[in-house]
C-alpha cells in the first residue's frame, strides 16, 4: 500500500494507522463501521481502549493529509464509524472496476480489440500482492476477494486476444490462471483452444483429463457439457476449432449485483443484528476446508419486523466482500426454484439459450459456476430448506443469508431473531419518514405513536404514510385514531404492504387446525396464555393445544415467554397479532361459536382461581 501525492510517497505512520487506511481504501465512499476496524486492527482481541485508540489512528491520518495539502477531510466521520471521501482523488482499485466495467461494455457490442486494450490497461494497474505489507487477517481476507477480480480479468483478457487470434501469446498467462483457479471452465476451455491453435493436440487434451480429475475430487461432479463438447472436438480434429470464436468468461459481478435490492431508504438501529450477520464474514474468512459448502445465515421474525430490510442493509453493506456477485431473490413471491434458478444462471453469465434442458443439469451448471467464485445469495421469505436445496452456490468463499418466518433445522453458521424496534429506535424511523421538525416537536407522541405500533417496522411506516398524506394532521390526532382497537390495523394498511396484509400472508401459511387456533387468542382479554388457556379455547387437549400454540410460534405468530415455576410454559400474543386475529375469528367463526369458546375460557380461569381463593 502506497499513497501519492504529486508523484512523492507519503508516509502513513505505524501499523495500525496503515490498518485503518487500508479498511477505508478498500470501501471508498462507504461507511466502514468502529468494530469492523477494531476487529481488523486487533484481529478479534481489542483492548478495552480500543476506540479511544481508533480515534487517535483516524486523527493521525487527517493530519498526514492534511500536510500533504489535501484541502477537505479525506476521512470523515459518519456513524457508526467512518468513510474515505474520494473526492478529487484516485484509488488504484477504483480505477481497475472502471477500466472492467468499460471492457465489458465493449465485448457487449462486439468491440474486442478496444475491450482488451481496457482490459491490459486495467491489469497493468497491478504491482504485487493486495496489501501484503498490512499485517491483518480481516484485510488480507478482502484482499484476496480484490485478487479475484484480477484472475477474472485475466480469463476475459486471454479469452479475448484468443478471438483475435493471438493464441500462443496466452498460452501461458492461461496455464497460470488454470493452475490458480483450478474449477474455472472457461479458463480451461481457453487454454484448451490455445493449446490445440498452437498445434498442441496432446496438450489440450491432458487439460481435459486434469478438469475430470479435479471436478470429480472437490465437488463429485463431471465437467460441462462445454468443456465435454470440446474435448470431443478436439479428439475429432474439429475444424471449427481453428474459426470458431471462444465464449468469453462472463460471471462478472456487475451482472449479478444488479439482482440485489437497493439499499433502504430508511433505516435505523439494528446495531446487534448487523453485528450477528458480519460474523458471516469472519466465519467464512477462517475458511472450513476444502469441498465445503458456504457460510451460512438464517435471519428469523413474525411478519413485519423488518427482516427484509436489515438482511438488504446489510448486503449492500457488504457488497464489495463478494467481487464475483450478489444474488437474491424473494421465493416467498416467487416459490418456483426453476425459475429462479434461471434468473440466476442468467445474472451469471448463461445465457438461457446455452442453459441445459434438465434442471438437475442446470442446477449442477449453477453448482460448477459458483464453486471456486465468492458470491453472496439472499433468499427473502424461505418456507423450507427443500424449497432452495438446488439455490445454494457451491464454493467455501460464498455466503448464503435466508430469511423466514420460522427457525428452520438446518446447519448454519448464524442464527439470527429479529424482534421489534425499541421505542427510541421506532421514534428515528418515524423521524426519518415524516419530518425530523415535526416528531422532535412532539416526542412523547411520537413514542406513543411508535407503542401503537407495536415497534413494527412495517406499522411504524404505515403510521408514518398516514401522516406523510395528511399533513393537516398532528400526532395526537393520528393517537386518537390507532386507539381504536376496531380500526387500528386500518389506519396502519396504507401504503406497502399494509401491515394486515403482512399478518394476512402469514396465517394463510397455516394449517387448518393451527389457524384456528390462531383466530381464538382474539378471545383473549390479556397477552399471556398458557397450553391449558389454549385448550380451552378449542376444546381440546392440553398436549394437542401446546402442539398448536407451538406450530403458531414456529410461524412467527406467537412468541414463547418463558416457563413458570410450576413447569407450564407462557405464551404472548403481540398486540398488532392479537388484533388481527380477533378480526379473522369474527369473519370466520359463527357467533355461537365464539360464544362457546369464551365461555370455556371463563370456566378455566375460574377454576384457575377457585384454589387460591379459598380459605
Amino acid at each position: 500500500m502506497e499513497v501519492l501525492a504529486d508523484g512523492e510517497r507519503i508516509a502513513m505512520g505505524g501499523p495500525r494507522q496503515r490498518v485503518v487506511l487500508a479498511m477505508l481504501l478498500l470501501a471508498p465512499n462507504r461507511i466502514v463501521s468502529i468494530d469492523r476496524l477494531t476487529e481488523a486492527v486487533w484481529n478479534g482481541n481489542p483492548p478495552a481502549t480500543s476506540r479511544t485508540q481508533l480515534a487517535i489512528c483516524v486523527a493521525g491520518l487527517r493530519k498526514v493529509f492534511q500536510a500533504a495539502g489535501c484541502p477537505d477531510d479525506v476521512i470523515v466521520t459518519m456513524p457508526p464509524g467512518y468513510m474515505l471521501n474520494t473526492g478529487q482523488h484516485t484509488v488504484d482499485a477504483v480505477e481497475f472496476a472502471e477500466s472492467v466495467n468499460t471492457a465489458q461494455l465493449l465485448v457487449h457490442h462486439r468491440r474486442s480489440a478496444e475491450a482488451a486494450e481496457h482490459l491490459r490497461t486495467a491489469l497493468a494497474l497491478w504491482r504485487g500482492g493486495v496489501l501484503d505489507d498490512v499485517s491483518s487477517a480481516v484485510i488480507q481476507h478482502e484482499a484476496s476477494a480484490l485478487d479475484k477480480q484480477r484472475l477474472t480479468a485475466y480469463e476475459e483478457y486471454a479469452t479475448l486476444q484468443l478471438g483475435l487470434g493471438r493464441h500462443r501469446e496466452v498460452v501461458t498467462e492461461l496455464s497460470t490462471l488454470v493452475q490458480d483457479q483450478p474449477l474455472w471452465e472457461h479458463a480451461r476451455a481457453a487454454l484448451m483452444v490455445a493449446h490445440y491453435r498452437s498445434g498442441r493436440r496432446s496438450d489440450a487434451l491432458r487439460v481435459f483429463r486434469e478438469a475430470r480429475e479435479v471436478f470429480s475430487t472437490e465437488l463429485g461432479l463431471e465437467p460441462s457439457r462445454e468443456l465435454q463438447d470440446l474435448h470431443t472436438a478436439i479428439l475429432q480434429e474439429s475444424p471449427d476449432l481453428l474459426s470458431a470464436p471462444v465464449r468469453a468468461g462472463r460471471v462478472w459481478a456487475e451482472a449479478a449485483e444488479a439482482l440485489l435490492p437497493p439499499v433502504p431508504s430508511s433505516f435505523v438501529g439494528r446495531t446487534a443484528e448487523l453485528a450477528a450477520l458480519d460474523r458471516l464474514l469472519d466465519v467464512r474468512s477462517a475458511g472450513s476446508g476444502p469441498g465445503s459448502g458456504p457460510t451460512v445465515g438464517l435471519v428469523v421474525g413474525r411478519p413485519g419486523v423488518g427482516k427484509t430490510a436489515l438482511v438488504t442493509h446489510w448486503a449492500n453493506r457488504v457488497a464489495n466482500s463478494f467481487p464475483d456477485g450478489q444474488l437474491y431473490a424473494d421465493v416467498a413471491e416467487n416459490p418456483d426454484p426453476e425459475a429462479v434458478l434461471e434468473q440466476f444462471l442468467g445474472a451469471l453469465g448463461v445465457d438461457a439459450a446455452e442453459a441445459p434442458d434438465r434442471f438437475a443439469d442446470r442446477v449442477a451448471l449453477f453448482q460448477r459456476a459458483t464453486a471456486s467464485r465468492q458470491i453472496l445469495v439472499v433468499l427473502d421469505g424461505v418456507g423450507s430448506p427443500a424449497q432452495i436445496k438446488s439455490l445454494v452456490p457451491a464454493g467455501r468463499g460464498s455466503c448464503l443469508v435466508l430469511t423466514s418466518r420460522r427457525m428452520h433445522a438446518m446447519h448454519t453458521q448464524v442464527r439470527l431473531r429479529v424482534d421489534a424496534l425499541p421505542s427510541a429506535a421506532a421514534v428515528s424511523l418515524l423521524e426519518q419518514l415524516i419530518d425530523e421538525n415535526r416528531v422532535g416537536a412532539d416526542r412523547a407522541a411520537a413514542r406513543q405513536v411508535a407503542e401503537l405500533c407495536g415497534g413494527e417496522p412495517v406499522a411504524l411506516r404505515a403510521a408514518a404514510a398516514r401522516l406523510v398524506t395528511k399533513s393537516h394532521w398532528r400526532l395526537g390526532h393520528l393517537i386518537q385514531r390507532l386507539r381504536d382497537e376496531r380500526h387500528r390495523l386500518d389506519e396502519l394498511s396504507h401504503g406497502q404492504p399494509g401491515m394486515r396484509a403482512v399478518l394476512e400472508s402469514g396465517y394463510r401459511s397455516l394449517t387448518p387446525e393451527a389457524a384456528s387456533m390462531y383466530r381464538h387468542l382474539g378471545l383473549l382479554s390479556a397477552a399471556e396464555l398458557d397450553a391449558r388457556a389454549a385448550a380451552a379455547l378449542l376444546a381440546t387437549s392440553v398436549d394437542r393445544a401446546e402442539s398448536l400454540l407451538e406450530e403458531l410460534v414456529d410461524a412467527a405468530l406467537l412468541e414463547a415467554d418463558a416457563q413458570g415455576a410450576d413447569g407450564v410454559f407462557r405464551y404472548r400474543v403481540p398486540t398488532l397479532l392479537a388484533l388481527h386475529a380477533r378480526e379473522r375469528l369474527e369473519n370466520e367463526e359463527s357467533l355461537g361459536r365464539r360464544d362457546e369458546a369464551r365461555q370455556r375460557l371463563r370456566v378455566h380461569h375460574d377454576c384457575v382461581a377457585a384454589p387460591a381463593g379459598r380459605p
